[in-house]
């Protein structure tokens, strides 16, 4: 087997690229999985005006392209595999791709987190283009409009409450006649005048994918089985986030939500020399640029890891 490599980034999201220029600028020369489906999230999103240095924003696609050629600037050595399989278990780690196993003195997991979708063939085509999974990201494009979340749980509350402040109306589409969200959002939510809720109902289709936009959705009563369409001029999936820990179970301590647990402040994993950076391990903000920032701090660990371990 080849001789392991100092560092190896499993991901291709914002803390992925940031690991990987950061590990590169380091003379770590980083081997980087980034995945047949590359750039995270933000491949799913269209305008991004929240991330610093775009003035006039930057499409999702765009600024992960420009992420990638950032990090091949610095030589990253990119390969357009899935991982398959890691062993953490002794140094040098190992890590299986297309067959073919190389080895790592350190690895820094940045897999990131999956939004949980309805599973409309809708839903997906007009993603970007009226239905999203992130208010903070692209509640801004609502502003005065009718706006619809879908979701019953503190994350749902957080998206409609945020929602309230730009938009015209929010109603709130949830499969039961109670939020599962905790007490003091439950009361948020029913104490704001812009927010309405839409009981014992699901998102049948969304309207209109032959126009390229949202203009409303099908709803069914799950009690009565009526069929109901809403004008809408956005929707917010809010049903949760799955963390793409799959590989890592059994090999790194996970939270009981199944993310990465990482020491406090830091993105040190219970395997010394494994490192978890954004979304992966961050259940609270997912944003591109909180998950930038871990990357760095991930390259800059590893990067001491190395020096302590040499």
């Amino acid at each position: 087997m080849p001789i392991p490599r100092k560092v190896i980034v499993i991901g291709s999201g914002p803390a992925g690229y940031t690991a990987a220029i950061y590990a590169a600028r380091a003379n770590l020369s980083p081997l980087m999985f980034i995945g047949t489906q590359w750039g995270g999230q933000l491949m799913l999103t269209t305008m991004v005006e929240n991330y610093p240095g775009f003035v006039d924003g930057i499409m999702g696609p765009e600024l992960m392209e420009i992420f990638r050629k950032q990090a091949e600037r610095f030589d990253t050595e990119i390969i357009g595999e899935d991982v398959t399989a890691v062993d953490l278990s002794r140094r040098p780690f190992r890590v299986t791709a297309a067959g073919q196993t190389y080895e790592a003195l350190s690895v820094i997991i940045a897999t990131g987190a999956s939004s949980k979708l309805l599973g409309l063939e809708s839903e997906k085509k007009l993603m970007g283009r009226g239905v999203s999974t992130c208010a903070t990201c692209d509640g801004f494009f609502f502003k005065d409009k009718n706006i619809m979340v879908v979701g019953g749980g503190d994350s749902a509350m957080e998206e409609a409450l945020y929602l309230a402040r730009l938009g015209r109306k929010v109603e709130v589409v949830h499969r039961r006649d109670t939020l599962r969200a905790s007490k003091i959002m439950q009361e948020r939510g029913f104490k704001n005048p812009k927010i309405e809720f839409i009981w014992n109902s699901t998102v049948e289709d969304v309207l209109d994918v032959s126009k390229g936009v949202v203009t409303g959705v099908r709803l069914r009563n799950l009690k009565t089985g009526g069929v109901t369409e809403r004008l809408v001029d956005g929707l917010f999936i809010a049903i949760g986030h799955q963390p793409n820990t799959q590989l890592f179970k059994g090999q790194l301590e996970l939270l009981p939500n199944e993310y990465i647990k990482v020491v406090p402040g830091t993105t040190q994993t219970s395997v010394p020399g494994v490192f978890a950076a954004g979304d992966v391990q961050d259940h609270t903000y997912r944003q591109a640029v909180t998950a930038a920032g871990t990357g760095c701090m991930a390259a800059l660990e590893a990067e001491r890891y190395l020096e302590a371990h040499a």
